[in-house]
Order: structure tokens, then C-alpha cells, then sequence
């Protein structure tokens, strides 16, 4: 028993239970097509969520120079 079912009694309706009953089920190709299209968009919101903070990184940072014979620690 899932802890949601404990605590209100019923299972936890999650968006994969908002589905009409009876619905067609996907098979085939028609699956695969809807599975690629879901990963694109992911892979595009991930692109997206990654640039911000890589963007405001690289504002920070600047050229280190280093000339011959200094010492550096």
C-alpha cells in the first residue's frame, strides 16, 4: 500500500489515471512517433535550463595570463 492510499483511503490520482476509460491504446508506431517527440521537447527544455547558469558563469570569468619566470601558487 502506497503511502497516499494510507493517509486518504483511495489511490493518489495522478495525471496517468486522468485518462477516459476505454480509451484506445497506442501501439507501434504511433508510440514510438509520440515517445521521439517527448524526448526532442526534454532535450530542448534541458538545453535551455542548462544555458542560463553557463551564461551567467562565463560573464564572470576572464582571461589568467602567465608570464615566464613568475611564480604562482
Amino acid at each position: 500500500m502506497a503511502p497516499y492510499e494510507a493517509l486518504y483511503g483511495r489511490k493518489c490520482r495522478s495525471p496517468l489515471y486522468w485518462d477516459e476509460v476505454g480509451e484506445k491504446r497506442m501501439l507501434g508506431p504511433e508510440i514510438i512517433e509520440i515517445t521521439l517527440q517527448k524526448i526532442k521537447i526534454i532535450r530542448e527544455r534541458l538545453l535551455a535550463a542548462q544555458s542560463r547558469p553557463k551564461a551567467y558563469a562565463n560573464t564572470r570569468r576572464r582571461d589568467i595570463y602567465f608570464e615566464l619566470g613568475s611564480m604562482y601558487f
